[in-house]
């Protein structure tokens, strides 16, 4: 499913004209990347939590050439499956 699918069942299902329904996923990814970028987790209970995960920089190899280089410090979002949401794919 991509983001106009996503929209589209949004509209169907709450009863949204597809505007308002595309405004309303914006907004959520809007708010769930901003609560990452300060640091904060999303919990949204029963489906899920999206974090930050903090990534090691180090040393690493270029495949093509064989040269060192070195890779940086990075954050990554990181989402964990709630409960509800494992059980419900697993029924």
């Amino acid at each position: 499913m991509n983001k106009q699918e996503l929209t589209q069942q949004l509209s169907e299902r709450a009863g949204l004209d597809k505007n308002q329904a595309g405004k309303a996923v914006d907004a959520i990814f809007d708010i769930i990347s901003d609560s990452l970028k300060a640091g904060d987790e999303v919990r949204l209970t029963g489906f899920g939590v999206f974090a930050v995960a903090q990534r090691a920089g180090g040393k690493g190899r270029n495949p093509q050439t064989g040269a060192e280089i070195t890779i940086k410090p990075s954050k990554q979002p990181r989402f964990r499956a709630g409960k509800q949401l494992k059980d419900a794919l697993n029924t």
